[in-house]
């Protein structure tokens, strides 16, 4: 008798979601949640710190050493009076050629160098460099007249970003959140270290593409942490709070690297404090998405009475059995779960059009966004304040998100966005030179149109994907995205043959990607999916 009432019982309590369980009962953003916010935003600011290289290989304005005017060194006075006797008159910052030296034995000095020592008809390449500055592995290594070699550094670390995202998704998915956090920001520092011990160049870039392969994941699993913890009313603010600490990191990267110009000291005082991230493993539990989705529930069940002792609420046992439910095997599910990955999503014609769809999102938002960066030189004669400059008006656009996204809806927020970024982009090409106000006004509106799309861009691709594939998907997406951010660096050579061709690149793949957007289904006010069901489930007219 009494085992048949424990089976009513046991047949009473149904599987429960656990947002259902936030909204109810544990809350949606309590002093738990807050706690954890706080504590991923740290690795979220030290993330930026991947992106050193645009400091540390800085261009720096060049031209040739000039030794029959007493020039033995590389850093000596840049534009001495007599410069232009010993080479052409400098267009630019940097100049690769000069005059040919006659064949007489008599020589000038640092002060006074007669254009009678040069035969100025003919032009000849440098065979050694005087640079204007000392701050960047352009002088250290001697790469001037090498403009391919020093913006190798950024095509590597964008080809390390896009090697890593598939490991730290599959090392997430399968390992855990935690250890995918503490293994990708505790490479990204030791690697990027040693990489301030670089003895040459070679050296130096093959550090940067191991960094970025091994630690540029960072970002995106600290990301998934912010957003599976939070309830359903948070989880906007939470994805716009994450977007914001990155480039809040920015800014900070580029005051240091104001502060502390000497690269190798600017690499170390960036990487450094990364290495605090390991207490994480003692102080940072485990998600609790990914603990049910493993089924691991006695961690999952220990965990859930920590939020609940923490935020001051109760978890009735009716909801933790419910949560601690294993999903019921049917023949349908177990196939799926044998299939594995790919058989799913090729068997799913909706989960296909998504993994078809979210990448060419990516690759728009990351061509775009680090195209605008790349184009930049323009804003200020300083490079750190026009860093500084072009990252924080993300800020506002990371937030933006916040009062539209819950208001208005995912698919008309990101497809406003590009198409607001695309109007910019290509109005900013007929704006005349000569009228800066406008063109920086229109520019930086430009790249806030894309900020906006790009923090909006990681929860709506989160929502659209389950619980099991979904850090495996946004790696992805996010991946293939990496497409656009190597081919951004090659923009400005388009600009030889018109200067309004990488903007009308950046305005036409934006109208695409803005249409794209309308072909998925809106996820405002939907559970995020745990399974594969629940994903196909979204968009559908049910309740």
């Amino acid at each position: 008798m009494e085992d048949t009432r424990d089976e009513i019982k046991t047949a009473e309590i149904k599987r429960v979601d656990l947002d259902d369980v936030l909204v109810n009962e544990l809350g949606q953003f309590g002093p738990f949640q807050l706690r954890y916010m706080v504590l991923v935003s740290i690795p979220l600011i030290l993330s930026a710190s991947m992106g050193e290289y645009i400091f540390s290989a800085a261009a720096i304005p060049h031209r040739c050493r000039v030794p029959e005017c007493g020039e033995d060194s590389k850093l000596v006075r840049f534009d001495p009076d007599w410069l232009t006797n010993a080479m052409p008159e400098r267009t630019s910052a940097s100049t690769c050629g000069r005059y040919r030296p006659r064949d007489i034995s008599v020589n000038g000095s640092l002060d006074y160098c007669p254009a009678d020592l040069f035969d100025s008809s003919v032009t000849v390449e440098c065979d050694s460099y005087v640079y204007a500055r000392d701050n960047s592995v352009v002088y250290e290594f001697d790469l001037g007249c090498q403009e391919f070699m020093r913006v190798l550094a950024g095509t590597l670390n964008s080809v390390g970003t896009l090697l890593v995202l598939p490991i730290t998704g599959y090392v997430s998915d399968r390992f855990g959140r935690r250890v995918a956090l503490i293994i990708s920001v505790f490479n990204l520092a030791l690697i990027g270290f040693i990489r301030a011990f670089s003895v040459n160049y070679n050296m130096y870039l093959a550090l940067q593409i191991l960094q970025t392969t091994l630690g540029a994941g960072s970002f995106s699993a600290a990301y998934i942490f912010a957003a599976e913890l939070v309830g359903p009313k948070w989880r906007v603010l939470a994805s716009a709070t994450a977007m914001s600490m990155f480039s809040t990191g920015q800014v900070i990267l580029g005051a240091v690297a104001w502060v502390i110009q000497p690269w190798r000291y600017m690499i170390m005082a960036i990487h450094i404090p990364s290495f605090l991230i390991i207490s994480y493993y003692w102080i940072l539990s485990e998600s609790i998405r990914w603990l049910l989705s493993k089924q691991r529930f006695e961690e999952a069940r220990t965990a859930l009475e920590n939020i609940a002792r923490v935020n001051k609420t109760h978890i009735s046992e009716k909801s933790m059995q419910g949560l601690l439910m294993p999903p019921a095997v049917t023949a349908e599910s177990a196939k799926e779960s044998k299939d594995g990955l790919l058989k799913t999503i090729f068997k799913s014609k909706i989960l296909l059009r998504r993994v078809c769809t979210t990448p060419v999102w990516w690759i728009t938002t990351t061509f775009v966004y680090y195209g605008l960066s790349i184009n930049s030189t323009s804003l200020s004669d300083t490079i750190y304040l026009n860093f500084i400059l072009t990252v924080a008006i993300e800020i506002p656009g990371c937030f933006t998100g916040v009062f539209l996204l819950d208001r208005i809806g995912r698919k008309p927020t990101l497809s406003a966005g590009f198409f607001f970024s695309a109007a910019c982009n290509i109005a900013f090409v007929f704006i005349p030179s000569d009228v800066s106000v406008a063109r920086l006004v229109v520019y930086l509106a430009g790249k806030f149109g894309i900020s906006l799309v790009l923090s909006s861009l990681y929860l709506y691709t989160s929502e659209l994907y389950p619980t099991e594939f979904r850090h495996t998907l946004l790696a992805f997406s996010s991946m293939i995205g990496r497409i656009g951010s190597i081919t951004a660096p090659l923009t400005p050579v388009l600009m030889d043959y018109w200067h309004g061709i990488p903007s009308m690149l950046f305005g036409g793949m934006s109208i695409l990607s803005g249409l794209l957007i309308l072909t998925q289904p809106e996820t405002r006010g939907t559970k995020m999916p745990d399974t594969l069901a629940d994903a196909e489930a979204i968009g559908r007219n049910t309740k």
